[in-house]
């Protein structure tokens, strides 16, 4: 049985490497984040709206943490969110905990693809989801998101290919599984 977490910012790969891990590894792949835009949609919010928006109501967090710490629990999962890997550190839940990250303009360029827009529109509302849920995580669990260090692999991926990022992960499930095929876990 594998658990691994896969966060990162906005624009950094998550959900790419998470779907790839996902068949590699025949396991299944659940993405927070998709809670969380339901529920802006629900509101007639953006994204950016939203983050703001739960400032105010912690519960929202507070809800979406709760079943990221369930589906951790159960394990042999692919558990896609920006604090996901902070859910397994702080709960004790044992997990390959990979953070993705990007240069600034890559992410931005990256989300303008997927989701199009205005770059200057695009650039405004990913700063301030990004500030939003900096405070939030800060205020709630003393997160200093920026911080690495409870991360087993951190990956920077500006200039990678995502075969070359699923291959970086997979070379480290293997190493730390004794060499063992992480497919057949």
């Amino acid at each position: 049985m594998v658990t691994i977490t896969i966060s990162g910012p906005p624009g950094s790969g998550t959900t790419t490497i998470s779907k790839m891990l996902s068949k590699k590894l025949a396991i299944k792949h659940v993405y927070a984040g998709e809670i969380f835009r339901k529920e802006a949609e629900k509101r007639g919010m953006s994204l950016s709206d939203f983050s703001k928006y739960c400032e105010e109501h912690p519960e929202v967090d507070r809800e979406l943490d709760k079943y990221q710490v369930d589906i951790l629990k159960k394990g042999d999962v692919i558990l896609e969110g920006r604090l996901a890997g902070w859910m397994a550190h702080l709960n004790g839940i044992p997990a390959i905990k990979v953070l993705l990250k990007a240069d600034r303009d890559v992410r931005l360029d990256r989300i303008i693809k997927r989701e199009g827009g205005r770059r200057e529109d695009r650039l405004r509302e990913m700063l301030d989801r990004e500030r939003s849920e900096a405070k939030r995580y800060r205020d709630y669990y003393g997160i200093d998101i920026e911080d690495e260090s409870i991360y087993d692999i951190v990956i920077d991926t500006s200039d990678k290919k995502p075969e070359e990022i699923v291959r970086i992960i997979l070379n480290y499930l293997r190493d730390e599984h004794g060499g063992k095929d992480p497919a057949i876990l």
